[in-house]
């Protein structure tokens, strides 16, 4: 049993509100999002090439292949329990995090030791943007008007990755990301207008979907 046992509606803070509806549900992919927040896969490879390193500087010492690589391996260990904590604390994200959008807002609702819940009002969201990342799933990051503002530290790992002065509230690493977008912006459009766009991501080797090529504004 946890906190989250007790909530009155799941994935929210407290109660409907009258004349209020939950359109849409879901969680983050637990392998993606141990890709992607946590960064599983940069960890494994630098234990590789530490284990690469050791073993080709021990042998250009002069030991024989063998014995360079069973000392070279003392550091297996480690890299295996490294990887085994960031794979955990992916997936008790994944299990502990529960993505809403309801016909006036959006919930984050996440963490395990300290549960949170932050709701977004469609008034104060400016625009949402869809990036695809692995497995088939995406993130959606929201751009919040301001002066509204969500401290990074508070949102992590439910952040858009680099954006420390101007946070993003995202839903990371969610499958069928696309379908979710539509809803969205099909969602806030009855309220408010709102421009579904793709991210410019610092990284030049990221990933696009030709389908955001340019913005599309959906208004009401």
């Amino acid at each position: 049993m946890s906190e989250h046992d007790f909530e009155s509606v799941r994935g929210l803070p407290g109660a409907l509100p009258e004349g209020e509806t939950i359109l849409w549900q879901g969680a983050p992919n637990g392998l993606s999002l141990a890709q992607q927040a946590f960064h599983v896969r940069a960890v494994a490879a630098y234990f590789g090439l530490m284990l690469v390193w050791r073993t080709a500087g021990a042998v250009m010492g002069g030991e024989a292949p063998t014995a360079a690589l069973t000392s070279a391996l003392a550091v297996a260990p480690i890299a295996l329990l490294a990887v085994g904590i960031l794979g955990g604390l992916a997936w008790l994200n994944s299990r502990t995090t529960v993505y809403t959008i309801t016909n006036r807002r959006v919930v984050l609702r996440f963490g395990a030791a300290i549960p949170k819940a932050i709701n977004i009002p469609f008034a104060i969201i400016e625009s949402a943007a869809l990036k695809p990342v692995s497995n088939g799933c995406g993130d959606l990051a929201l751009t919040l008007k301001a002066p509204n503002k969500i401290a990074f530290l508070h949102l992590w790992p439910h952040a858009r990755p680099w954006r420390i002065a101007a946070p993003q509230p995202t839903f990371r690493a969610l499958p069928n990301a696309r379908a979710v977008a539509t809803i969205l912006a099909s969602a806030i459009a009855d309220q408010v207008p709102i421009e579904l766009a793709r991210p410019s991501d610092p990284s030049p080797q990221s990933s696009r979907e030709p389908g955001l090529a340019r913005p599309e504004t959906v208004a009401a």
